[in-house]
C-alpha cells in the first residue's frame, strides 16, 4: 500500500500482543470494564491486515508507567519492529517512563536511531503521576524536539482507575491541558505535541490551546464521534480544522465504528479530509 492509495491515518491505537496486555497488569480487568469491552490477543500482523484492508496507516503507541506501578512497559523493540515489518502501515510512538530521566532520554535517542520512531507517547499524566509541565522533565521535551518528534499526552478523564474507590489513585487535575501541557508548546514552539482525546471535562480549554498554538494538534480519539461535545464539533470544522486528527483509541473503538459516525456529523468536505489523512500526513512528513 502507497500513501497515495490512503484514505486515512489513525493516530491512536494501541497495541493488543501479549506482551503489551502482560504490561497493563490488573489496568487490564478494570479498563475492559469501563469502556465495556474485552481485549483479545492480537498479532502486530493481524492488526496490520486490518488496517492495510481498510487503506489506513494507524500510529501505534506504547507507554511505561514502572515507577509509580511497579510493572514494566512492553519493550519499545515490539514496535520498532512492528514499523520495520509493516512500512507501509505502522508508525511506531516509544513509551516511556518520565520518571527515569536520562534513561528515558536514552532510550528515546535509541529507539530514534536504530528504529527511526514517529514520536513519544501515549504519555499519560494521570497514570504515569506526573505534571508535564514540570521543570525536572524538560530535558526529555527538549530531546523529542532536537530529534523532531511528536509527543502524544493524554488529555482529560482517564479511563485507568476509572469507577473504583479513589480512581485507583490516579489524579484528574493531571491531565488538564492548562496549563500543563500549554505550558510545553509554548515553551518548545518547535516541539509537535498531540493533546490525545477532546480532553473533557476540559474540552474548551484543549480547544483554545489547539487554536492558540500552532505546534499542538488535537486528536478525537476515545470518543464515539456522536458523543462529541457540540463545541468541540464546531471548532473541528472550522478554525482548527488544520490540527485536528482521526484518532480510535483501537482497540476501546474501531476504527469502522469511528469512520460511520463521524461520516454522520455533516463535516465540510475540506475539513473532513484533512482531519482524516492530510493533517497527519503533514505532521509526520509522509
Amino acid at each position: 500500500m502507497s500513501i497515495d492509495d490512503l484514505v486515512a491515518i489513525d493516530v491512536h491505537t494501541h497495541p493488543q500482543t501479549e506482551e503489551f496486555i502482560a504490561a497493563m497488569g490488573s489496568r487490564h480487568k478494570q479498563m475492559a470494564a469501563h469502556f465495556g469491552r474485552q481485549r483479545p490477543v492480537v498479532s502486530f500482523a493481524e492488526q496490520a491486515d486490518q488496517y492495510r484492508e481498510r487503506r489506513m496507516m494507524a500510529v501505534i503507541v506504547n507507554s511505561d508507567s514502572e515507577t509509580t506501578s511497579g510493572i514494566k512497559g512492553a519493550p519499545n523493540d515490539l514496535l520498532g519492529r512492528a514499523q520495520q515489518d509493516h512500512p507501509d502501515v505502522f508508525l511506531a510512538f516509544a513509551g516511556i517512563d518520565p520518571w527515569k530521566g536520562e534513561a528515558a532520554i536514552a532510550e528515546i535517542r535509541r529507539m530514534h536511531d536504530e528504529y527511526g520512531i514517529k514520536g513519544v507517547g501515549e504519555l499519560n499524566p494521570s497514570r504515569q503521576k506526573f505534571l508535564a509541565n514540570d521543570r525536572r522533565f524538560y530535558p526529555i521535551w527538549e530531546t523529542c524536539a532536537e530529534l523532531g518528534l511528536v509527543v502524544m499526552f493524554h488529555s482529560g478523564f482517564p479511563g485507568a482507575g476509572a469507577g473504583t474507590p479513589g480512581g485507583g489513585g490516579y489524579r484528574l487535575e493531571n491531565a488538564r491541558p492548562v496549563p500543563y501541557i500549554d505550558d510545553v508548546a509554548a515553551d518548545f514552539p518547535e516541539l509537535n505535541i498531540i493533546s490525545a482525546h477532546p480532553a473533557w471535562p476540559w474540552h474548551l480549554e484543549n480547544l483554545a490551546m489547539v487554536w492558540h498554538k500552532s505546534n499542538v494538534f488535537l486528536d478525537l480519539s476515545g470518543w464515539a464521534p456522536k458523543y462529541l461535545p457540540e463545541e468541540v464539533r464546531h471548532y473541528a470544522n472550522s478554525v482548527i480544522t488544520d490540527r485536528v486528527l482521526f484518532g480510535s483509541d483501537w482497540p476501546v473503538m474501531t476504527a469502522d465504528r469511528w469512520m460511520a459516525e463521524f461520516d454522520e456529523l455533516g463535516f465540510k468536505e475540506e475539513s473532513r479530509r484533512k482531519i482524516l489523512l492530510g493533517n497527519a500526513k503533514r505532521l509526520f512528513r509522509l
